[in-house]
């Protein structure tokens, strides 16, 4: 039988049970109080947490956060299985982890889901698991979110700027480059700097614009420095830069200083003008030459009505001392008086000549010819007037083919030009060189919106005299200017080559700089299909007649002069200073006359409309027109006006009778 236990005993277990009960009462109070940390934690978390039943995916627990989150309220959550929250890619992303965890294999702790509101709306949560399991299973789990919908779509945002960057970067035509600010080295350069400059990523990456040789101004480093330094950008800076073949590029560059992973960086934007810059310059010097010839023009057109008055005055004194001298005996006292002044007047009207060639109004022999010999006899004429300290270089070519011009303005353009050359070396001495050869010019090389591309025969005069600066070169073909002292130049030599070889389709072109001479290039268009030699006519006595003739001229002193001199070829004159008078004397007796010799310039009525009703009255009338202002008339219409000829004022006795039996001698066949 067992012991029975004794009273003190049972009080000691007595004390044991009540000191267990005390401590289950107070473990059971801890446990209480933590749960109740863990709840109110849970409740105000800002982070979203929930918790699953893992076998059923059922949602048994939400914080506020995860309503907030979803807009759901949490019975409605409690309701909800967690995968109904997400959406179809993140659902497969979600189970594809499941099952690596189910299978025991290892995860992150945790990963980015989007979640579907209850509006409708996807937010991005990152969620963490704290597993629960039974033994070995996983029966449930904790689960932390944390709202990162911001930090993504920045995250995006980030990303897309930079594909932005990246694709404007490397497809840019533009040169775009990366340069450290501290010492101006290359860190990246897109396709556009390699193309425009012509290095390769491999020869500037590393390397500093300095060590390069890239800038080919030390100026405009300088200024995109200051520039930086100063504001922090830099915008349309015009730089010159030399490429890796040595190529000049004018580039428009922007810059500005940027940082980028923690460094301060300039990010630099180049776009090539080199082929606008040449543009521009073509276009300013078209426009400056076309300014030019305006100009020209303007002052030709002056010029032209000068010539035509004072021809008016000029051909009374050359018809009258013409007439003088075939009345004044060879050894009367009054003979070398009288030879003076018509050697005055011819001088005087060679003036006119080359004013109305000047304004291109003046009526030329025009013929084909071969100007070599035009050459060499004007050199020979210059070289008996300046002396030996000047040396005559000739390099003539033979080949040098046939051009249409009048021989004597070719041998003032080659008199001109020498003479100029000449007084820019009176002092120093030196040589003179001439050349000629036949060149071809493109439609890119023609120097003057006149010209048009073809073969040329380029007449060049250099001289190693004073040079002529820039102001002085752009006047120099201005009529009366000279820069030599008085007496020895009229300031016309330039005028008229240039408005001699503007008439001939061609073109004139002057380089020089102050102390290194001058060069002049003159091109007159090369006539490819045919070939005359120059003629020298013979000298013939004066021709006269007896026919009728009708002359009309508003000057009476000229009108009167010109009877004279017709009278005195044996003409019949009858003279009318009105060119309304001189249409009804035609049409009283329009039988009567061989010939109307009539002026161009008259008031009511021109020489030209006075030929038209002339016409009307008898049309196979002839018509001489005179004029000092040489008006081109097509062929066509000087025919179908009755005009058989033009007389150029002031004119000498043997023009007029030669002109007066060539249209009468031609309507007689």
């Amino acid at each position: 039988m067992a012991e029975k236990p004794t009273y003190e005993a049972l009080e000691q277990k007595v004390k044991e049970l009540e000191q267990e009960a005390v401590k289950r009462k107070r473990v059971e109070e801890a446990l209480r109080e933590s749960e109740e940390r863990y709840r109110q934690i849970f409740n105000i978390a800002p982070a979203g947490i929930y918790e699953l039943d893992y076998r059923t995916g059922k949602i048994v627990d939400a914080n506020d956060a995860v309503c907030e989150y979803s807009g759901y309220t949490k019975d409605e959550l409690l309701s909800l299985n967690s995968v109904d929250l997400l959406t179809e890619e993140s659902l497969d992303k979600f189970l594809k982890r499941a099952t690596k965890v189910m299978n025991g294999e290892n995860v992150p702790d945790s990963a980015d889901y989007e979640v579907l509101k209850k509006d409708g709306s996807i937010i991005c949560l990152n969620i963490s698991n704290r597993y629960i399991y039974d033994g070995e299973n996983i029966v449930g789990a904790t689960v932390v979110a944390r709202d990162i919908t911001e930090h993504k779509r920045a995250e995006e945002a980030l990303r897309e700027s930079e594909e932005r960057f990246r694709l404007a970067f490397h497809t840019s035509p533009d040169s775009i480059n990366i340069n450290r600010f501290d010492d101006g080295v290359y860190i990246d350069i897109n396709d556009g700097f390699a193309k425009i400059l012509g290095y390769t990523r491999e020869d500037v990456i590393g390397k500093s614009s300095l060590s390069l040789n890239i800038w080919k101004d030390p100026e405009d480093r300088k200024r995109l420095v200051e520039g930086l330094t100063q504001t922090g950008y830099v915008e349309n800076l015009e730089a010159r830069f030399v490429g890796k073949s040595g190529k000049i590029i004018v580039g428009l560059m922007s810059a500005r200083v940027s940082r980028i992973s923690g460094e301060n960086v300039i990010i630099s934007i180049t776009r090539d003008i080199t082929d606008r810059k040449q543009a521009e310059k073509a276009l300013r010097e078209s426009e400056e030459r076309l300014q030019q010839s305006n100009k020209m023009e303007s002052i030709g057109t002056l010029a032209g009505g000068i010539a035509h008055d004072f021809n008016n005055i000029l051909f009374p004194i050359v018809g009258y001392t013409e007439m003088l001298l075939e009345d004044t005996p060879e050894d009367s006292p009054l003979r070398h008086c009288i030879d003076e002044i018509y050697s005055g007047t011819l001088r005087a009207r060679e003036l006119v000549k080359q004013i109305l060639t000047f304004s291109r109004q003046g009526r030329n022999e025009i013929k084909l010819i071969r100007i070599q010999p035009l050459i060499i006899e004007a050199l020979k004429l210059i070289r008996s007037t300046i002396p030996t300290s000047i040396e005559i270089v000739q390099d003539v070519s033979n080949d040098c083919g046939i051009i249409k011009a009048d021989p004597t303005q070719i041998h003032q353009i080659v008199m001109n030009l020498a003479t100029n050359a000449y007084h820019a070396m009176e002092e120093t001495g030196g040589a003179l060189k001439v050349g000629l050869e036949e060149i071809e010019l493109g439609a890119q090389d023609v120097i003057s919106p006149g010209m048009k591309p073809g073969r040329y025969a380029c007449l060049t005069v250099a001289d190693a005299g004073v040079g002529i600066d820039k102001n002085v070169r752009e006047k120099i073909f201005d009529p009366f200017f000279t820069t030599k002292e008085q007496g020895k130049g009229t300031g016309m030599g330039l005028a008229v080559v240039h408005g001699i070889v503007q008439s001939a389709g061609g073109s004139i072109q002057v380089s020089s700089n102050p102390g290194q001479g001058t060069k002049f290039h003159v091109f007159l268009p090369v006539v490819k299909s045919a070939s005359a030699q120059q003629t020298i006519p013979a000298k013939e006595p004066i021709q006269r007649g007896t026919e009728h003739i009708l002359l009309v001229d508003d000057e009476e002193v000229i009108a009167e002069m010109e009877t004279m001199m017709l009278e005195r070829l044996g003409y019949q004159v009858v003279s009318r200073t009105s060119s309304v008078d001189a249409l009804e004397a035609f049409r009283v007796n329009p039988d009567k006359f061989d010939l109307v010799i009539t002026d161009m310039a008259m008031p009511n009525m021109s020489g030209d409309q006075l030929a038209s009703e002339l016409v009307k009255i008898r049309p196979d009338v002839s018509i001489l027109l005179c004029t000092g202002f040489s008006e081109r008339m097509p062929e066509e219409k000087a025919k179908a006006l009755g005009i058989k000829n033009f007389l150029m004022k002031p004119i000498t006795l043997k023009d007029l009778s030669e002109k007066i039996r060539e249209v009468l001698d031609n309507a007689e066949n």
